[in-house]
Order: C-alpha cells, then sequence, then structure tokens
C-alpha cells in the first residue's frame, strides 16, 4: 500500500510538471510568435533586397538556443532562416491559413513547431517557430528518475522504519502470548516483562499482569480454603470414628465408656454441623440478591434487639451502646444479613474479652452512609495477623479457638455479607488491649 501510494503520488507529480512545462515551452513560443507579428506590422514588412539583410539581422539577433525562425513566401518557399545549433531542413516548410502547433519528431529529436499567417501591406506569406525540446527532454527525464530514486527510497526507509516501529509497538503482545504460552506449560507465576512504551499494549500487558495476580491469589485463597476445611472437617470425624472403634472393641459392656464415647461423638456432631451451616451461610452471603428482596428499616431497632438478647445470654458481660445519632437512619437490606454481621462481630467480641468484660458499640453517621463499631477489650490481634482474619479458616491461635468452638469463617462470612450491599468493613487491634471491628453501610 505505501508503495502504490509513493508511485500514484509520483506519477501525477510528473504529470502536472511534465504538462507545466509543455506548457511554459508553448507560450514562451506563442510570445515569440505575437513579437514578430507586431514588429513585422510595424515595419511594413516587404522583403526588398536591402529588407531581407536587415530582416535576417533582427531574426538572428531575436533568435534562442535551439531554434529556427522561418519565414515563407505565399508559394511556401523559405526566404528568411534564422536557426541556432538547430538544423532546418528538420522541419519541411508548409503555407498555412490558420495558427497551428505541431509536436514532432526527426529521428530521436522532439520539436515543437508553431505556424502562423504572416500578413502586411506589402506582403503575404507564413511565418514558422520551431524548437528543439532536448533540453526539456532531458529535465523531464532527470525529474523522473529523481522521482524513481526518491520514491524508493523513500518507500524503503519507511519500510524499515515501519518494521521497526511495528515490532517495538508489538512487543507488549508478542510478550503477551509467550506469557500466556509460559503459564499453560509452567505454571501461573508467570508474568509479562515491563514494557516501558506506556502506550494502551503495555496497559494491556500490564493488566494481563494484575488479571494473573488476582487469579493466582484466588487459587491460592481456593487451595487454602480446600485444605483448611479438610482439616477442620477431618478432626472431628477422626474423634467420632475412634470412640466408635473404642466402643466395638470393648465398650459395649462398660456403660462409663458408653456414656463418655457418645457425649465427645455427639460433641464432635455439633460442630461438624456449625461448620456445615457456616459453609453454608458463606456460601449464600456470596450469592447476589435481586433489588425486589430487600427491604428498608430503621437499623437501630434491629441492633437494639441483638444487643438486648446477648445481655441475657451473657448477664457477666456490660454492653453499652451509643446509637442515637442512627436512631432515625434507614439502610436497605436483609434484615436477617445484618442481624447475621452483628452476631458474629458481637459473638467475636464475647469468646475473646478480658476483664473488665466490656463491649461497645457506637452508631455514627459517615459520609453517605451510617458506620457502627463493635469495641471489646479482649485478647487483641497481633498486627502481622491483621491482613489475614477476614480469610476462610484462617485463626491467629488455632488450638485456643478450636477449644472456644471457633471455626475461622465468622469475619469472612461478615465480610462478604458487608460488600454484597456495597459496605466496608475494617478491623483494628492492639495486643491484650482490645479490637475494635467497623462495619459501613449505605443509607436508604
Amino acid at each position: 500500500m505505501l508503495f502504490l501510494l509513493f508511485a500514484v503520488y509520483n506519477l501525477a507529480q510528473y504529470w502536472v510538471i511534465n504538462e507545466w512545462m509543455k506548457k511554459q515551452e508553448l507560450v514562451s513560443m506563442q510570445k515569440n510568435m505575437v513579437e514578430l507579428q507586431d514588429y513585422f506590422q510595424e515595419k511594413r514588412l516587404a522583403l526588398e533586397p536591402g529588407n531581407v539583410t536587415n530582416t535576417q539581422k533582427f531574426l538572428d539577433n531575436f533568435n534562442q538556443s535551439n531554434q529556427v525562425i522561418r519565414i515563407l513566401d505565399a508559394a511556401g518557399t523559405p526566404i528568411i532562416t534564422a536557426a541556432d545549433h538547430l538544423d532546418s531542413e528538420w522541419v519541411s516548410p508548409k503555407s498555412v491559413e490558420h495558427m497551428e502547433t505541431l509536436n514532432i519528431w526527426h529521428l530521436e529529436e522532439h520539436l515543437l513547431v508553431m505556424r502562423s499567417p504572416l500578413v502586411t501591406p506589402d506582403f503575404k506569406g507564413t511565418l514558422e517557430i520551431f524548437n528543439n525540446l532536448e533540453t526539456f527532454e532531458q529535465l523531464s527525464k532527470l525529474t523522473l528518475w529523481v522521482m524513481l530514486i526518491g520514491g524508493a527510497a523513500a518507500v524503503l526507509l519507511s519500510g524499515l522504519g515501519g518494521l521497526v516501529l511495528a515490532r517495538k509497538l508489538l512487543q507488549p503482545v508478542q510478550m503477551l502470548a509467550e506469557t500466556i504460552k509460559n503459564v499453560k506449560q509452567k505454571g501461573m507465576h508467570e508474568r509479562v516483562r515491563k514494557v516501558g512504551n506506556e502506550d494502551e499494549l503495555s496497559n494491556l500487558a500490564s493488566l494481563f499482569n494484575e488479571l494473573m495476580d488476582q487469579l493466582e491469589a484466588s487459587f491460592r485463597q481456593q487451595k487454602q480454603f480446600v485444605e483448611d476445611a479438610s482439616h477442620e472437617l477431618k478432626t472431628p470425624i477422626s474423634i467420632i470414628e475412634g470412640h466408635l472403634r473404642l466402643l466395638n472393641r470393648w465398650g459395649k459392656q462398660e456403660p462409663m465408656i458408653v456414656d463418655e464415647s457418645l457425649t465427645a461423638s455427639l460433641q464432635e456432631v455439633e460442630r461438624l454441623k456449625g461448620i456445615v451451616q457456616e459453609l453454608l451461610q458463606l456460601t449464600r452471603s456470596e450469592v447476589s440478591i435481586p433489588e425486589s428482596d430487600l427491604e428498608i428499616f430503621h437499623m437501630y431497632e434491629v441492633i437494639a434487639g441483638i444487643v438486648k438478647s446477648f445481655s441475657v445470654l451473657h448477664p457477666d458481660f456490660e454492653f453499652r451502646t451509643e446509637l442515637e445519632e442512627i436512631k432515625s437512619i434507614s439502610i436497605q437490606m436483609l434484615p436477617f444479613h445484618l442481624e447475621q454481621t452483628m452476631l458474629i462481630l458481637l459473638d467475636n467480641a464475647v469468646n475473646y474479652s478480658l476483664e473488665p468484660r466490656n463491649i461497645l458499640l457506637i452508631g455514627t453517621q459517615r459520609g453517605n452512609g451510617v458506620q457502627l463499631q463493635v469495641i471489646d477489650q479482649g485478647i487483641g490481634i497481633p498486627e502481622s495477623d491483621l491482613p489475614h482474619v477476614f480469610d476462610r479458616f484462617y485463626r491467629v491461635d488455632k488450638s485456643r479457638n478450636r477449644e472456644q468452638g471457633g471455626t475461622g469463617l465468622g469475619l469472612s462470612i461478615a465480610k462478604r455479607i458487608v460488600e454484597s450491599y456495597g459496605g466496608e468493613i475494617s478491623i483494628s487491634s492492639k495486643e491484650n488491649q482490645g479490637t475494635t471491628v467497623a462495619i459501613w453501610f449505605p443509607t436508604a
């Protein structure tokens, strides 16, 4: 395409220049013809013996290089001829009644011929002017070669430049394709090498790297989830299996062993039920809820009811609330999900509290939403563990949490519920000083 564009452009340019030079040559000859006509009209050419000599001198002085000026009588016989580096015999004389212009060839010489009637009061004949277009042809050929060589050079340089530019522009795409192949062969840790082009293709490579980071993190979390779930389910199953084997071997006739094994097995079954139930809750929290099922309600009423229930269940705890600022604020969600989230947060606060057993709930307006903080004075969370507390099955102290009945799914469920309604959840903590969990929901 580039070659065709250059070729068409150069051919068009050559044709325009060639036609312009021809026109200029013709205009020059017409100008000479008009000047000679005017001169002979003014001098009243009679071509007597004395006038022939004067006219010959005038034409010799007037004539130009590679040009012939010739005067013919009425019969078409040359009377006066002025030639400069051009043989007048190359063009046959011819009388005309009207002006004419011809392009003729003599062997390899290109001639431009112009004839016009020459009429004065004392003479009637023909005035001929013809030029050798050798200079014009040489200039035309030189222009053609310059355009051909220049066009070829331009195409070559443009092709090389385009090749370099295309390679530079397509480098991110090639690297992306190579990385995808490596991902298929070597695993998801492969990434596209950073390219500093700062263009759309480089941005595509960066987006691919971000996508792979997210996918790798997701697969890693999924793998960790499966491992943790297997571990959590394996422990109670192993305990139940051990007690059943004990009963099967020698405990059938021992009432104490039967009672102990059944009690322990029932406890582990309850743990299994709790794990399965929380896994189901976690799955449900990740399912989008139709907007038609949502309700608009005052969150103060729901929170006050939950705090009242917890006060009855845990009479040794003091639950203080500062919720006056959110009494008239409404949110849009399923009330059950708000209850479930608050139960998770309050249950964690109760399980990990130290003396004094005080739990504080603060409700405030923040931006275009409402924020609720649950503050305890418990054992706290190490700073290194804070980024992972929302991961599934993650526990800071697994042995202690297992004794307290935790599965490590509560905060993960709460996070999914809050974010499903466009909310935010955050946690801050200091060891042996307490933990603050803040949730934020947009107002209805």
